[in-house]
C-alpha cells in the first residue's frame, strides 16, 4: 500500500530562522513559505535528492503545531508522509484494521495540492503519519 516517502516534517518555532539555517548552513534549496490555513500551518520545503523536508510553523492560535511546540519548544520531528495510490482505499483498509484516522476521516488538500489524511500516532509506534495521494 505504501509508496515512496514524500517528506519528513519538522516543527520549528521560527520558520524564517530555520529556513535561513537550511539555506546558508546546509546549502539547501528551499521553497517560499506557503500558508495552509486549513491545516493551521505555514510550510517551507527543503529539497533533497531523494525526498523533501517540510519545515512547519504554527499559523494562528488554534494550530496543532502550537501545541506540539509548547511541549517541544526547540521544535522537532512532527510526522512522516508516505504516498499511496488510492487514499480512500488506504483509509478504508486502515480503518478496517483498527487504525484511527484523525479529523473527520475525509481527505483535505495538502501543501502539494493533493488529498491527505493523518493517522493517529498511538497506532503507529508514536509516529504521526500523513498519507498523500500519489
Amino acid at each position: 500500500m505504501l509508496g515512496r516517502l514524500n517528506h519528513v516534517a519538522i516543527a520549528v518555532p521560527d520558520l524564517a530562522a530555520a529556513t535561513a539555517q537550511y539555506r546558508t548552513m546546509l546549502g539547501a534549496q528551499v521553497t517560499e513559505p506557503q500558508a495552509l490555513p486549513e491545516h493551521g500551518v505555514t510550510v517551507v520545503f527543503v529539497i533533497v535528492p531523494n525526498t523533501k523536508i517540510e519545515l512547519l510553523e504554527p499559523l494562528g492560535e488554534g494550530s496543532p503545531i502550537a501545541a506540539f511546540l509548547a511541549k517541544n519548544p526547540s521544535g522537532g520531528m512532527h510526522h512522516v508522509c508516505y504516498e499511496v495510490d488510492d487514499i480512500l482505499a488506504a483509509r478504508d483498509r486502515l480503518k478496517s484494521e483498527g487504525a484511527r484516522v484523525l479529523g473527520d476521516g475525509e481527505p483535505k488538500t495538502g501543501a502539494h495540492g493533493k488529498p491527505v489524511l493523518f493517522l493517529h500516532p498511538k497506532d503507529f509506534n508514536g509516529t504521526l503519519i500523513e498519507l498523500e495521494q500519489a
